[in-house]
């Protein structure tokens, strides 16, 4: 039977074309690369991280898995060039790639709207709704520029939004960043408005990591001085939390207290409200402000040593206290 086709019906060749081999190939080795249900978790996490970018560590949390199998995760995903990475100090972050950003976001919104975890905060619509951090950087500046009247309000907000910018940069659960950007900014506020000719003498100990060294000298101080002297602490390049035999050591010291201690970065503002800035035998470089007396402390690291070693290194530093606190209120 033969059939008439008008010509209407009959096909005709169109002006555009299916994308050629090496471009499918390239798509498809991106499919592929995608097509694992923790990368996928682990492009959200990184796609919807408010500061842009996730730790390593973040990303271990992710799933019960080590992580040596989270890097080979993430290296496939480099390897089709969805991510991007940078080393600094012990971890790695990772970024989406610029130029896939506008793919990733597509993808992810388009094929997987309820990807939110389970119990995650919804509104009207099924929708996640993301943390508003920078309502609540806003209020938080609000708060203490009522508190601080000697402060300008724009000084305040200022002071909020770098204190919580230096502190993402290495916090490992961004839902505890508020709190402690509100307890880092206080610090730097009380700095700004010190008074250096009343004010009791104080102290400024820094080592790289603050995570070690620069957390047990402060504590001594503060508690040997019994607030004749205060003592602050920070780093030049902060470490996402403070050394496991630190730690202990510290709530020996400071009992409950020892729990709000975090390391923070090193500021100007912390070094012209010190009196004395005392580097830890880690080749840090602080700003020279007049009036301010310098010293290095030559101790060890806890970082590279033992449970024992990190006693020895808190009683080196206790004998040099002591010293301190002496020479202070004397």
């Amino acid at each position: 039977m033969n059939v008439t086709l008008t010509a209407d019906e009959t096909c005709s060749p169109i002006s555009s074309h299916a994308i050629g081999q090496d471009a499918a190939a390239s798509v498809a080795s991106t499919l592929k690369a995608l097509s694992d249900p923790l990368r996928l978790r682990m492009l959200s996490a990184i796609a919807s991280d408010p500061r842009g970018e996730s730790c390593v560590c973040d990303l271990a949390e992710l799933a019960e898995v080590s992580q040596p199998t989270v890097s080979h995760h993430l290296k496939v995903l480099k390897d089709v060039d969805v991510l991007t990475s940078e080393r600094r100090g012990t971890w790695v972050w990772y970024k989406i790639h610029p130029n896939r950003r506008r793919a990733v976001t597509t993808l992810l919104d388009s094929f997987a709207p309820a990807t939110v975890a389970p119990g995650a905060d919804n509104d009207a619509a099924g929708e996640a709704r993301q943390p508003d951090f920078d309502a609540r950087l806003t209020r938080l500046a609000d708060e203490l520029a009522a508190e601080i009247p000697e402060l300008d309000s724009a000084t305040v907000l200022t002071v909020v939004r770098e204190s919580y910018t230096a502190l993402a940069r290495t916090a490992r659960v961004t839902s505890a960043l508020v709190p402690l950007t509100e307890r880092f900014a206080r610090q730097r506020l009380s700095d700004l408005t010190r008074n250096r000719d009343t004010a009791v003498p104080q102290v400024l100990f820094v080592c790289v990591a603050n995570a070690g060294r620069s957390q047990l000298a402060a504590a001594l101080v503060n508690q040997l001085a019994g607030g004749r002297v205060i003592a602050r602490s920070a780093g030049s390049s902060p470490a996402d939390a403070i050394h496991p035999h630190v730690r202990s050591l510290l709530t020996e010291i400071e009992g409950d207290a020892a729990a709000e201690r975090f390391p923070k970065p090193l500021t100007d503002d912390a070094v012209r409200a010190a009196d004395v800035v005392i580097t830890m035998g880690c080749g840090d470089v602080c700003p020279i402000i007049p009036g301010v007396r310098y010293d290095d402390w030559a101790v060890g690291d806890p970082a590279l040593a033992s449970r024992e070693g990190v006693e020895a290194i808190r009683d080196d530093i206790t004998a040099r206290v002591r010293t301190l606190v002496d020479d202070l209120v004397h």
